[in-house]
């Protein structure tokens, strides 16, 4: 039997692993007593017929097939999660695109040919390069046809209006360096030496403010590496500039921006809607999260070594003025239900798992995605205008029921898996169905994706390839530069 065994074992050796193994054998000990204590079903006749030695037998290898039932029961599980895990991709999980093994790109949605060619379609306006002012124009050239066309002469005529060709081009980029000669004079009535400071609004570094700000343009809105920027300045402006001096350029340009950061902070929380999501970071050996907050006024982000309720409460204020848009992350249940639109997104990446799952749960996922497919046709019809915000919000009540019904049903279809992502939908089934409330809502949190897609975009990359982009800082103060 082996349970006896290793139960003694895992009582001597209170390890995590050993306490694991400890409650599988608690479990196989518990069903192979039970099994042992239950007679077979047999007729009553037959049994007292049976001899005593077979009755023992007979039990022993009940107990032993019972045991051996609940193994495999457990076995089957533990298979089948580890299979649905193997076989997650962009479609089912939160993974991006380009993680997806090559036998996943077929089962991406195809659409449906149009019998249209490729490029400009016939009745397309174009959409030519607009001439600029004649203020900027620096040069212009008159040029004029040295012969006709179509015969050698070409007499003087009427000339008609001229056809306009503007080239733009960018003048070679040389640094303009300006060499300060501090000097030092001795003072003749004391002896003092006193040597002369840089005039005012001179930078005691070495490199001007134009510089500072373009290293700081590169690093931290083109989200270049550091060596990538180096070798730019170096390549297009002529500038040679040390990685360190990189890195101390950009603290340096953090402390200016510090006030508006926080101006922009103050103002989120007042705003009527907002977008949060938050991502891995690090900051040196440890963990931490990037997080975002989007609203109409602008984008925050900060990095925190905690990815707990209290950070949403930073960005946005424990006082609520209007609603969020964000996933089903446990940071953001502090905040009220009606407040609150959880994004469809990820409910269309569960929808497909339960597909993927096959059975019942394969048939609840095609009647959610039915219903959340007429949802999402509504909604761009009244983002694009030809419906009405009004109308969805009279009509979503049949719908909400509908979906509720679902629900309620996938509970107890009899999948695991899916019996708990139907239980948890369910639970806050109130914020499914802000954005039909709010005529500013969304029903996903895309803008703020959007917003933090630069740092997941340097994560993957740092996996990828450790000698590429840098990501993350060393410290807070590193993180904050």
């Amino acid at each position: 039997m082996g349970s006896v065994p290793e139960l003694l074992f895992c009582i001597r050796n209170r390890s995590r692993g050993s306490r694991t193994k400890c409650l599988l054998a608690s479990v196989n000990l518990l069903s192979y007593l039970a099994a042992m204590d239950t007679k077979p079903s047999w007729p009553p006749e037959v049994w007292e017929r049976t001899p005593v030695e077979a009755q023992e037998y007979i039990r022993v290898l009940a107990a032993r097939v019972a045991m051996l039932e609940t193994i495999v029961e457990r076995l089957q599980a533990t298979v089948q999660q580890l299979t649905e895990r193997v076989q997650q991709d962009s479609r089912t999980s939160s993974r991006p695109p380009s993680s997806d093994p090559p036998s996943a790109i077929g089962k991406r949605p195809q659409r449906e040919p149009k019998g249209r060619r490729p490029g400009r379609q016939p009745g397309h306006a174009g959409q030519p390069r607009a001439l600029v002012p004649i203020e900027p124009v620096e040069v212009g050239i008159q040029v004029k046809p040295a012969r006709c066309s179509r015969c050698p002469h070409l007499g003087p005529g009427e000339e008609g209006q001229p056809q306009h060709h503007h080239v733009p081009e960018i003048p070679p980029v040389r640094p303009v360096v300006t060499e300060y000669q501090r000097h030092r004079l001795v003072c003749p009535v004391c002896g003092e030496v006193a040597r002369a400071e840089l005039p005012i609004g001179v930078p005691p570094g070495a490199l001007g403010p134009r510089v500072q700000a373009m290293t700081a343009w590169c690093t931290g809105a083109d989200h270049l590496s550091k060596r990538t920027t180096q070798r730019g300045m170096a390549d297009r402006c002529g500038v040679s500039i040390r990685l360190g001096t990189l890195a101390h350029l950009e603290r340096a340009t953090a402390r200016p921006v510090a006030e508006p950061v926080a101006e922009a902070r103050r103002y989120g929380p007042p705003q009527p809607a907002a977008d949060l999501d938050e991502t891995g970071w690090r900051e040196g050996p440890q963990r931490a999260w990037l997080w975002t907050a989007v609203t109409a006024g602008g984008t925050v982000f900060v990095v925190r070594r905690s990815r707990r309720g209290k950070v949403a409460q930073e960005l946005m204020g424990a006082q609520l003025w209007g609603w969020w848009v964000t996933d089903r992350w446990s940071a953001y249940h502090w905040s009220p239900t009606w407040r609150r639109q959880l994004c469809w997104a990820p409910l269309w990446r569960d929808i497909e798992a339960m597909m993927e799952r096959g059975g019942p749960s394969q048939a609840m996922g095609e009647a959610w995605r039915g219903h959340a497919r007429q949802m999402c046709q509504w909604w761009q019809r009244v983002r694009d205008g030809p419906l009405s915000h009004a109308s969805v919000a009279s009509s979503r009540r049949p719908v909400r029921r509908e979906g509720e019904r679902l629900l309620k049903a996938g509970q107890t279809c009899g999948v695991a898996k899916t019996d708990g992502t139907c239980r948890e939908i369910r639970k806050r089934r109130r914020a499914w169905w802000t954005f039909v409330r709010h005529e500013e809502g969304e029903p996903t949190n895309h803008a703020a994706e959007r917003a933090i897609r630069p740092g997941v975009r340097s994560r993957w990359n740092r996996r990828t390839c450790p000698a590429g982009v840098a990501w993350g800082g060393t410290s807070a103060r590193g993180a904050a530069g």
